[in-house]
């Protein structure tokens, strides 16, 4: 008896390693010190000197249940993405620059060309974000997972000085409400959506005039990930008074997290063209709009606060970045929450 036959491929493992590293080479930063396979990623804190007082910023998430489109449609090249932009864009949303990444794969059986691919999408976040890849795992689970499955999940480090946290403190009265387009569904509310479509190739492969591609392809479309345009809003020399990642818990949850009290949030729902995906979703589940804003960002996967005299130049400042700005409403005095209409 031996390791390999108890389950756990250790040369398989040594050969994922030597796959991804070209992947992992092409996010390096000038702060990272030493190279993938050491113990731990070392990375150098000169980036802060200049700040007046440093803070550090964490986040860590996963995909959830989208992994399970992976599975079925055999495209494992941008699960990846998703794992980055939910943990970065939590950074972001707290006006902290991303650093540095690791990730943290579990399997039920290592095949190194599908691990190789699914870091290579993890590369290709942390290219999107201006984060290092410095260091993560591949751990295999036999008889824990099947051969054939895995879970990802990753941990990101940020930066920002005390004086641009973005906390959401200083919202008042008349302050107006920015969205920024999303991708699609993103990574959250995968098991409703597994509900409501029948998970089959066949099902994911049947191209659908609304929404201009095949239903796996809307789906599994990488989530979106807004360091860029939020670094462009800060370079425009707009002070963001508040910053909400619109992820699981849609819009009732995740905009008052953002809000002080005493200020509510109004989102007008006619001020943007919901995606199909959305509409879709919403006709065949025969979901109510309650639920489906209260579970997807329905087309606005970032909601920014700002002061009104910053509107035009927030706008134009995420049009240069790629993204797509919406004024979707304002806030208004009355009990911490939200209002839509």
């Amino acid at each position: 008896m031996d390791y390999k036959k108890a389950g756990v491929d250790i040369e398989a493992g040594y050969q994922s390693v030597e796959l991804m590293k070209k992947y992992v080479k092409e996010t390096m930063r000038p702060e990272v010190m030493g190279g993938l396979g050491g113990f731990s990623g070392a990375f150098s804190m000169r980036a802060i000197k200049d700040m007046e007082e440093p803070v550090l910023l964490s986040g860590t998430d996963g995909c959830g249940t989208k992994v399970k489109l992976a599975f079925l449609m055999d495209k494992h090249d941008t699960i990846g993405i998703d794992c980055v932009a939910m943990c970065v864009n939590d950074v972001a949303c707290a006006g902290g620059e991303p650093l540095f990444f690791l990730d943290y794969i579990a399997c039920g059986k290592n095949y190194p060309e599908k691990i190789a691919t699914i870091v290579a999408g993890v590369a290709e976040g942390c290219k999107q974000s201006g984060a290092a890849l410095i260091g993560g795992e591949t751990a295999e689970h036999p008889g824990l997972m099947p051969e054939d499955e895995y879970d990802l999940a990753g941990f990101a480090v940020g930066i920002v000085d005390k004086k641009d946290l973005i906390t959401g403190e200083n919202i008042k009265d008349g302050d107006v409400l920015i969205g920024i387009a999303s991708s699609g569904v993103h990574s959250n509310g995968f098991s409703l959506v597994r509900k409501v479509f029948e998970m089959t190739a066949e099902s994911l492969n049947t191209y659908y005039d609304e929404l201009g591609k095949t239903l796996g392809e809307a789906l599994l479309a990488p989530t979106r990930i807004y360091v860029k345009a939020l670094k462009a809003v800060k370079e425009a020399g707009v002070t963001v008074k508040g910053c909400s990642h619109i992820t699981g818990g849609g819009f009732d949850e995740n905009i008052p997290r953002m809000l002080p009290d005493g200020i509510r949030a109004v989102v007008k729902k006619d001020s943007y063209e919901v995606p199909a995906i959305f509409k879709l979703l919403q006709k065949t589940g025969n979901i109510t709009d309650q639920m489906m804003y209260n579970t997807y960002n329905m087309g606005l996967g970032m909601i920014l606060a700002v002061d009104p005299a910053d509107v035009d130049k927030t706008m134009e400042a995420i049009r240069a970045a790629g993204d797509t700005p919406y004024v979707v409403g304002n806030c208004e005095a009355g009990e911490k929450g939200v209002t839509l209409c």
